[in-house]
């Protein structure tokens, strides 16, 4: 793995049998047993990701609020100290830079994570859109900041084990900042991209070693296991989280890409709002859709989406897997609106074969809530 970025827990990965790849410049791993095996602990029980390649960027200064109102989509004024906001973040054209969570910290302090490989676009972009908010300071963190993932059912317990904050005090989306878990001092927030409950612990690279160890030592007993890429994907992918580079791009909106509840038209002026409300007007012409694979065969990101006769191209896969909670081929991609209504047959373009799918409602999976929560 010469010449590749390595994250503080490398050599942990290594240690516990880590399959490495190149994932866009960093040295991670992609699995450690299997990823169907990772994917199934992690819904029934929990698993431990390392994500410290994410980026991270802190916005303090004179007003960091009016910045941020105008880099992304979503109404970051809605955000009380301690909760975190997705976001997509817009080209003046609608289409996406990214997208994102901003947390707020404090008054006027808020820290922004960012996709990996967008970190240093997205730093560059966002640089440019500081010229017009002078006193505000944009400080790129992701070198000094490792981040673990901790998801599943049993995250809550493991987690409670080596920390004495309250974590039933952290709701979802919420974050505490300056939190002790396992004797360092670290930021502690509760979102996550499997669709399970979980915990993101963000720390310095020099303590992410310890802190990974102490909760595999106190997770053992409730099941958990280290999770790779693989089973990120396939998790995310079940819950229907967007990826980008695949449901979003330069080219694909949030409308189009069903994440409308997150643009907030009528905050104020915000890059990319004008056309955003061009398209809502006008109406969309493409959707991203959900859909089942009834004939045999696994969709695949840029396979060809055929109509209902499987003759005429109509779109493309975003993203396909056999899926392991639901034990489905399934994917996702974008067709034209008139064909993205709920049963609606279509076909995908499997290795020269016109394969029958069906469009069907996402999220694929949804965690099963307790009475009451």
């Amino acid at each position: 793995m010469t010449g590749l970025k390595k994250t503080p827990l490398y050599d942990l990965h290594v240690k516990h049998g880590g399959r490495i790849i190149d994932f866009g410049g960093w040295a991670l791993p992609v699995q450690y047993t299997s990823i169907i095996e990772e994917h199934r602990t992690t819904r029934e029980k929990a698993g431990l990701f390392d994500v410290s390649h994410m980026g991270e960027f802190r916005v303090t200064g004179k007003d960091p609020l009016g910045f941020l109102q105008k880099a992304v989509t979503n109404d970051i004024a809605k955000a009380d100290v301690g909760r975190c906001i997705y976001s997509p973040m817009c080209y003046p054209s609608g289409g996406c830079v990214d997208d994102l969570i901003v947390y707020r910290l404090g008054e006027k302090e808020y820290l922004v994570v960012v996709n990996a490989a967008n970190a240093a676009k997205d730093f560059a972009w966002m640089t440019d859109i500081l010229e017009g908010f002078p006193g505000t300071r944009l400080v790129d963190e992701s070198d000094g900041t490792a981040e673990l993932a901790l998801q599943g059912p049993k995250a809550e317990t493991i987690l409670q084990k080596v920390t004495e904050v309250d974590l039933k005090a952290i709701g979802y989306y919420r974050v505490r900042d300056k939190v002790k878990v396992a004797g360092r001092t670290c930021m502690v927030s509760r979102t996550g991209y499997t669709g399970e409950d979980g915990f993101e612990i963000f720390s310095s690279p020099e303590d992410a070693p310890e802190i990974w160890e102490a909760l595999m030592e106190a997770g053992r007993p409730e099941g958990l296991v280290p999770v790779g890429l693989g089973a990120r994907d396939t998790l995310r992918f079940e819950a229907s989280m967007p990826l980008y580079g695949q449901e979003l791009d330069a080219e694909r909106t949030p409308l189009e890409a069903g994440l409308e509840r997150f643009v907030s038209l009528d905050k104020g002026d915000f890059i990319g709002r004008e056309a955003l409300v061009a398209q809502k007007e006008r109406g969309l012409e493409r959707k991203l859709v959900g859909f089942e694979m009834v004939g045999r065969g696994i969709p695949r990101h840029d396979y060809p989406i055929l109509d209902a006769a499987g003759e005429t191209e109509i779109g493309y896969v975003t993203s396909g897997s056999y899926a392991p909670t639901l034990d489905k081929n399934l994917g996702s991609g974008y067709v034209p609106v008139e064909m993205s209504g709920i049963g609606q047959k279509i076909h995908v373009g499997i290795r020269r074969r016109a394969v029958e799918a069906v469009v069907v409602r996402t999220p694929f999976y949804r965690r099963r809530r307790p009475t009451g929560a």
